[in-house]
């Protein structure tokens, strides 16, 4: 079992049955199944994405800078961790948002300090801002921040269950794998589950990486009680 690990969210499944926004019962669909990892002792950080609100990369164009358009989707993610802060604590799972953006009125600095604190008490960290700088996607940030905070492993969550060759929405013959070396996951063009750079980070440091299905009951306690789920990338 792992004591301490990152679960990676994207905005997009905080949209739950909307075509953007937030989905309130999505989120506390989400609380539950975190709640049932917290009752083995497992420390969870979660790292946010802002996708259903905006992405950086899709604003660029039109007069607006990348670094103006990246800086609009740290602060998207920013909107989501202090409402799925709301919604966990409402369910019963205490939890905490903690920003890598100045925005005092809204969210807590993170401060590693601060994180370790929160985790020792038993409450979710809900990490909002990325990495706090333009350029840099909130996968290299989940990355980052599991060395940062000694997590024990990366929790993908995603659409489908693991890594494929291929799209297996658009493909039905795609292959899922169930293993993959870190170097073999920076190395192969056809593996676009975390951007180059978050893989390249993690590689170099061997900070393992479980890709799995999210909307499964049951996965992310499985995964962090080390069963055999999704893909392992290590």
């Amino acid at each position: 079992m792992y004591k301490r690990v990152l679960l990676k969210l994207s905005g997009e499944q905080l949209q739950g049955k909307f075509d953007g926004g937030f989905d309130a019962e999505r989120a506390a669909w989400i609380a539950h199944e975190i709640e049932r990892a917290t009752t083995v002792g497992a420390q969870i950080v979660v790292m946010i994405g802002g996708g259903n609100y905006a992405r950086g990369t899709q604003l660029v164009g039109g007069g607006v800078q990348r670094v103006t358009a990246d800086n609009i989707g740290m602060m998207a993610t920013m909107m989501n961790a202090v409402a799925l802060a709301d919604v966990f604590n409402t369910e019963g799972l205490p939890a905490r948002a903690l920003t890598n953006i100045k925005a005092d009125q809204v969210a807590d600095q993170f401060t590693h300090r601060r994180a370790l604190s929160h985790l020792e008490k038993n409450r979710v960290v809900i990490v909002a801002g990325g990495i706090g700088r333009p350029y840099l996607t909130t996968d290299t940030a989940a990355v980052s921040l599991a060395l940062e905070l000694e997590c024990d492993v990366i929790l993908k969550a995603t659409k489908v269950d693991g890594v494929y060759d291929s799209d297996p929405h658009q493909n039905p013959d795609a292959k899922r794998f169930a293993s993959l070396t870190l170097q073999e996951a920076v190395e192969r063009p056809d593996i676009k589950v975390m951007d180059k750079a978050a893989i390249a980070l993690a590689a170099d440091h061997d900070q393992s990486i479980i890709v799995f299905e999210l909307l499964h009951e049951g996965n992310i306690m499985s995964a962090v009680k080390g069963d055999t789920i999704g893909t392992v990338i290590s």
